[in-house]
């Protein structure tokens, strides 16, 4: 469970999931391509077929309180999309 964090269940990638069966996820930031192929092989029993990464940087947030602005960012993350071959699938919600 090092290497990847979440799965991404979005609206967009459900819909790839289904029409070209390519799914999301959060994975750790310093894990490369081959890591990552093979976390997602071992955990879903499945053949992967490309794996495609995009790095994320944090944004920079400010809100008004009582107190005082307060300013802050969010998390840097990276996530990796993963292309299975042939007819696999993954089931997110088997598990629940």
């Amino acid at each position: 469970m090092g290497i990847i964090i979440k799965p991404i269940v979005t609206e967009k990638l459900t819909a790839q999931g289904e029409k070209l069966n390519r799914y999301g996820f959060i994975v750790d930031r310093k894990a490369n391509k081959l890591q990552i192929k093979d976390a997602v092989e071992k955990m879903y029993n499945v053949n992967v077929a490309a794996v495609n990464t995009a790095n994320y940087h944090g944004k920079r947030k400010s809100r008004y309180t009582k107190s005082g602005l307060l300013r802050g960012r969010t998390n840097h993350y990276k996530k990796a999309y993963i292309t299975l071959t042939g007819d696999e699938k993954i089931d997110f919600y088997a598990n629940i």
